[in-house]
């Protein structure tokens, strides 16, 4: 386990690119890491003690209940120190401090997100946010009139949207499978990948964790289902990364994107986009770049002047992350779901949670439907009377409310959460 002096190294790691902390939280996560020694992250995952010192870390507003953290997630308050110390500094002389001091030290970003990911810095973009890795991606591969690109009707919709420009634009085929939810199987979801595959298919593009029920898709049996056909995969794992433990190799994939602003708990406005050293070349940049950037990663961060700040403090985020611990962190995320969704379902036999459950399932990301309360009329409710913050999902195959607490989150607004629906479950919201 880490010393106290292992604590102040370990977020000081990203060298310049990190700020003198913020006294309070580093004394908040020293605290907590003493109560972690010796202890295991399940044994950890419903220690309220810890998690307090965690949560103190974090400036957020409690007189609301942010249950929607898959969209977007607030940073620590040593994170959002350094973000405006490098706004304000950019802003004494931008010409000068963007460009020449902050610009360079994004290679330490660079750096600490390959490690992270497990890759070479190389083969690592810092871009915005998934949408662009992602749309990056889709535009950037060359395709012909006919060739066919198989999804599924749960990938992101902004992701289906430029897809379907495509397919206006080049007369491309998208195919969208389905599948059941919970699907009974991985195989299964492999199999449906398997039964839309023709000779002219040339991507299949899958969600890493689905941003609708939480689903953790089988990618690297789909990578393996692939690759000996020719067909490039393409991960969007905007959900998933610092969501889950996980890397580039264990997934074996080609393309991966991600945001950096919900589960790492950067500043808004920050994501990577990875692209295999031998794939970049063939990759073409979503902006335009010159010849000799062929085959560099860095063209595909051609986007003009860059948010530098947002940038440069995710290695701030990252030392966090790398702080509190990837298994902790899942192991926490995975008891709050549980928490809530297993005191609703024993409240009622009404009530479907439509996300496997348990400590190996899924992560912190799920799908509750109450039969007989409309989602949307609930969800308006939870917030209007509740102060509880949702996400209505409509989809053509199912419907409910996405629940997405994070490790900020306390157990009391969990029970909170739970009080309130049961309230509606047994007197309506009428």
């Amino acid at each position: 386990m880490l010393s106290r002096r292992d604590v102040v190294r370990a977020l000081m790691g990203a060298g310049a690119a990190v700020p003198l902390l913020n006294r309070n939280a580093l004394a908040a996560l020293t605290r907590a890491q003493d109560l972690a020694t010796g202890r295991t992250p399940q044994a950890l995952a419903d220690d309220e003690d810890f998690w307090a010192q965690v949560q103190r870390a974090f400036d957020v507003d409690r007189t609301l209940i942010n249950l929607n953290n898959g969209g977007i997630s607030p940073a620590p308050g040593f994170v959002i120190e350094q973000l405006i110390r490098d706004i304000r500094f950019v802003n004494e002389i931008p010409t000068i401090h963007n460009w020449q001091v902050l610009q360079p030290r994004m290679e330490a970003t660079r750096r600490d997100l390959a490690k992270a990911f497990g890759c070479d810095p190389e083969e690592m973009a810092v871009v915005r946010n998934a949408s662009e890795a992602q749309e990056t991606m889709i535009f950037g591969l060359d395709l012909q009139r006919g060739d066919e690109v198989i999804v599924t009707n749960q990938n992101y919709g902004r992701m289906l949207t430029t897809w379907d420009q495509r397919v206006r634009r080049d007369g491309i085929v998208v195919k969208h499978i389905s599948f059941k939810v919970p699907p009974p199987s991985d195989q299964y979801i492999v199999e449906r990948f398997a039964e839309a595959i023709t000779p002219r298919t040339k991507v299949i593009e899958v969600t890493h964790i689905t941003n609708l029920t939480g689903q953790i898709m089988p990618v690297r049996d789909i990578m393996r289902l692939a690759k000996p056909r020719g067909i490039e995969v393409y991960v969007d794992g905007a959900h998933a990364f610092a969501h889950f433990p996980f890397t580039r190799d264990q997934l074996e994939v080609d393309f991966y994107g991600t945001s950096l602003h919900k589960w790492l708990h950067a500043p808004i406005g920050a994501g990577f986009l990875y692209v295999r050293r031998e794939k970049i070349e063939k990759l073409w940049s979503l902006m335009a770049s010159s010849e000799k950037q062929t085959a560099d990663i860095r063209k595909y961060e051609e986007i003009g002047t860059h948010p530098q700040a947002n940038f440069n403090a995710v290695s701030a985020a990252l030392s966090f992350h790398n702080q509190l611990g990837p298994e902790r962190k899942i192991a926490r995320l995975r008891w709050l779901r549980d928490h809530w969704a297993n005191a609703l379902l024993r409240e009622s036999s009404r009530v479907k949670v439509l996300t496997p459950l348990g400590p190996d399932a899924g992560g912190a990301i799920a799908l509750v439907n109450v039969d007989g309360l409309d989602p949307a009329e609930l969800g308006s409710w939870l917030y209007a009377k509740h102060q509880i913050i949702n996400v209505v999902i409509n989809h053509p195959e199912f419907r409910g409310l996405r629940i997405t607490p994070s490790v900020y989150t306390q157990r009391q607004e969990l029970d909170r959460f739970v009080e309130a629906m049961t309230l509606a479950i047994r007197r309506g919201i009428g």
